[in-house]
């Protein structure tokens, strides 16, 4: 099956330069309902060789604790965080984190780090969304060296460790990673944060992705890389597209419209929404403005009738094994590494066999590693 051979070493990045293209599996949020379906599918991914199972958290279900509980019920696939919220916690207790869920899944882990949004990190965590960029720099910094066992002395403008005038010192972690280097990878939307990423993380989290739209956002993680004097031959590029297998695809996008307008539209405020902000670089500001407006005004059925068909097409992956081929090429062809699907079906027999179908197109695409 596709991804059997990327089992072992190959499938801990970063190892070198990526060849082909992987498969991985986004369960989204625990505690949705469907928490059944998402270990069914976690063990199929597993079953299949799909080469990680990424978890998610907003104000709900944590990731870490979901990703403990998959990867004490699989055997090979990676288990990743899709995100660990930055604002949620300490970079000393993300590697921490880090560290236990490498150990527990023998150096299974991948750190997928994000800084949410502003309603989320103020709301929720009590933390002021301030200079996300400088942040999300020092914080990657103490994570990477609190791994490298290293005692951590950190004096930035938003961390400064230890506390000055305190009777503080400065600690070494205790815990030994199973491996010495645990991937990080950057949740990332805009220009800046997307070269933040290219220069600081192993591979990108990538949301609403377009291989017709994605010159842009590559460039940017390519003028990060460039600025850390590295390359992209060892950077995963990760994108999550939503997954609608069935002989129509234009019956197929409307399983993906709640999602999109959830994020399209009501995902942040008016003046500031990250996934609004992409769909109109990508050349849907029009529809986008108005999937907003009716969202707001909680027209939910209106937000999703005004998504554009064409856009749904662009960023997820409908129809028949034959178009999803087609788009698995097209999507390697511009540089992705590691392919993430995410199931829009509750169903959990459907889910499963939409599983089985991304990685049949993967093996008959030929560009799988």
């Amino acid at each position: 099956m596709a991804g059997q051979d990327n089992i072992g070493c190959p499938n801990r990045l970063p190892t070198g330069r990526v060849l082909g293209v992987r498969l991985g599996l986004n369960l989204g949020y625990w505690g949705a309902g469907n928490d059944a379906t998402n270990l069914e599918l976690a063990r199929e991914a597993d079953r299949l060789g799909y080469s990680v199972v990424w978890a998610a958290e907003a104000y709900g279900s944590d990731s870490p604790t979901v990703l403990a509980w998959v990867a004490a019920q699989t055997t090979r696939v990676d288990v990743g965080s899709a995100v660990m919220q930055i604002p949620a916690r300490s970079p000393a207790m993300t590697a921490m984190t880090a560290a236990t869920l490498d150990t527990l899944s023998q150096g299974r882990f991948r750190l997928g780090l994000g800084v949410s949004g502003p309603q989320v990190s103020e709301g929720w965590h009590g933390v002021r969304f301030d200079r996300p960029l400088a942040r999300t720099r020092e914080y990657v910094d103490i994570v990477r060296m609190a791994l490298r066992r290293e005692k951590v002395r950190y004096q930035g403008r938003h961390y400064e460790l230890p506390l000055p005038d305190g009777p503080g010192k400065a600690l070494t972690l205790t815990v030994h990673p199973h491996r010495e280097h645990i991937p990080i990878y950057l949740a990332a939307v805009g220009p800046k944060n997307l070269e933040l990423a290219g220069e600081v993380a192993d591979g990108w989290l990538a949301v609403f992705f377009s291989p017709e739209h994605a010159e842009d956002s590559l460039a940017h993680l390519r003028a990060g890389r460039e600025r850390a004097g590295l390359s992209m031959d060892s950077f995963d590029v990760v994108p999550t597209l939503p997954l609608v297998v069935g002989e129509d695809w234009r019956r197929c996008a409307d399983n993906v419209r709640a999602y999109a307008a959830l994020y399209v539209g009501g995902m942040g405020s008016r003046e500031k929404n990250f996934y609004n902000e992409l769909a109109c670089r990508m050349g849907f500001a029009e529809q986008a403005a108005l999937v907003q407006e009716r969202y707001l005004n909680k027209d939910y059925q209106g937000a999703m009738a005004a998504l554009p068909l064409e856009f749904l097409d662009a960023t997820a992956l409908l129809g028949p094994k034959e178009r999803i081929i087609d788009r698995i090429q097209a999507l390697a062809e511009v540089g992705v590494t590691t392919l993430t699907v995410f199931p829009m079906l509750q169903d959990s027999e459907r889910s499963m066999a939409a599983l089985r179908v991304v990685a049949e197109a993967l093996d008959a695409a030929g560009v799988g590693s």
